[in-house]
């Protein structure tokens, strides 16, 4: 049952003084977008009535198809608690349907909702995602720019006064809470100016939602300390980068279906198949889940990020972590992950993966319980370990040839995410780079 009607919101705009509403969506690159209306004109959108025009975004529609309308979720209602100057701001985020009323194919929210449907015909009620997101706080110069300055020297779990961005954080994690949030730590991370806020996990579609309203808290509070913060997965050479590590569990009912307490590891049969299937499909949806040139610059050996296929329940440098708790928080924690990822889309191409796994009642593969970067070549493959794809070149050529990842997103969303990537992999690729001229500029 939805926690608020379209009178309570009404009502909560009125008491909480809001001016402005942001219609908030997000497109196949995970940029969020939005439409931002008076609160004259709440009543229209709550009716579904808004229309945009989808054919300025990203991978949406052509010009003769633009005109798109924003159904919001109710529960979505939040008011920023930063927008008090001269009357509040608050957001829904909406679903994007077609002038028919048709859900778009090319919504990545809807998407993850045609999905999850899937999963209910399997016979399972929910499927919960708690991420871990890190970042990092460089400053602004004196044009308000992003420097490439930290503002500390802390590491892992370090405190003031060496991290000197712990006032920020805890701004963050005040206005995280302010809104609705559960936030259970925060902590400075292994890198210098890197840190990390988690939250409880929810349901697959809330949980992704809560993705994008926390990086955009957290690059405003940020912002009003003087800092600016980017979830680039490796913004410095050097040093860890920053992943979004996804915890997964699967629901039937009240009861966890990853759960077991006679299985091996207290893991039932179907967290053994669904991990059979992420990891099976682990290079077809890596594209998704680390979707930059930058991601691949964190999945290297030696800075805690996975760069190979393989799980364990108890080291971290696998594909898959399986974390000790048992019962109603089994889980399995998919560390690849980065937050440049569209969360919609990575929720989907992991989901389907698993269910893949459970339909075809697959085994996975014999866990890793030592340091796979300690392993040489020959070992690994006497282990069966194959690698992450080493490139977004590589990635999207894995994607293409995965018949399970490409029905995960659908044909719109995979023919425009891949036309959008092979673009940047070009740009890329075309480029001479500082590092190139330094090492060949007088070689040759």
């Amino acid at each position: 049952m939805s926690k608020y009607t379209k009178k309570d919101i009404i009502e909560m705009a009125k008491i909480e003084n809001v001016k402005f509403i942001r219609l908030q969506f997000t497109d196949i690159l995970g940029t969020i977008k939005n439409v931002e209306i008076p609160v004259s004109q709440l009543q229209k959108a709550l009716d579904n009535k808004m229309m945009f025009d989808g054919s300025s975004i990203e991978g949406f529609v052509r010009i003769e198809e633009s005109d798109m309308y924003l159904f919001p979720d109710l529960d979505t209602w939040v008011v920023f608690p930063w927008t008090a100057e001269k009357g509040k701001v608050a957001r829904l985020i909406c679903d994007v349907h077609h002038s028919s009323g048709k859900p778009f194919c090319g919504d990545p929210r809807s998407n993850l909702k045609r999905v999850i449907r899937e999963m209910e015909e399997m016979g399972f009620t929910n499927f919960n995602l708690g991420p871990e997101p890190e970042f990092f706080l460089f400053k602004l110069d004196e044009k308000g720019d992003p420097s490439l300055e930290l503002n500390d020297s802390g590491g892992y779990f370090d405190l003031a006064p060496t991290d000197l961005g712990e006032n920020c954080r805890r701004d963050i994690v005040l206005e995280l809470e302010e809104m609705g949030f559960e936030v259970e730590a925060s902590h400075h991370e292994v890198a210098p100016g890197q840190h990390e806020i988690d939250f409880k996990y929810a349901d697959a579609v809330t949980a992704c939602d809560y993705i994008q309203t926390f990086k955009l808290a957290v690059k405003t509070i940020a912002r009003k300390h003087g800092l600016h913060a980017t979830f680039m997965p490796k913004p410095l050479f050097g040093v860890s980068g920053s992943g979004m590590h996804f915890n997964l569990s699967l629901f039937k009912g009240s009861e966890n279906a990853f759960y077991d307490k006679n299985g091996s590891l207290e893991l039932s049969d179907i967290a053994y198949q669904f991990m059979a299937g992420v990891i099976k499909h682990a290079q077809g949806f890596t594209a998704i889940t680390n979707p930059t040139v930058n991601s691949y610059k964190r999945l290297v050996p030696g800075y805690e990020a996975p760069c190979y296929v393989a799980w364990s329940a108890q080291n971290r440098s696998p594909l898959i972590r399986i974390p000790t708790s048992r019962g109603l928080s089994t889980r399995i924690e998919v560390r690849s992950v980065d937050p440049s990822a569209n969360p919609y889309l990575a929720m989907a191409v992991l989901l389907e993966a698993g269910l893949s796994g459970i339909k075809q009642k697959l085994t996975p593969p014999e866990s890793i319980d030592r340091n796979i970067y300690n392993m040489n070549k020959d070992e690994r493959k006497e282990a069966g370990i194959i690698d992450l794809p080493a490139t977004l070149y590589d990635a999207l050529e894995k994607l293409k040839a995965d018949e399970v990842i490409k029905a995960a997103l659908g044909c719109h969303i995979l023919e425009h995410f891949i036309e959008a990537k092979e673009i940047e992999w070009n740009m890329f690729r075309i480029q001479v780079h500082p590092w190139e001229r330094e090492q060949y500029m007088t070689m040759y």
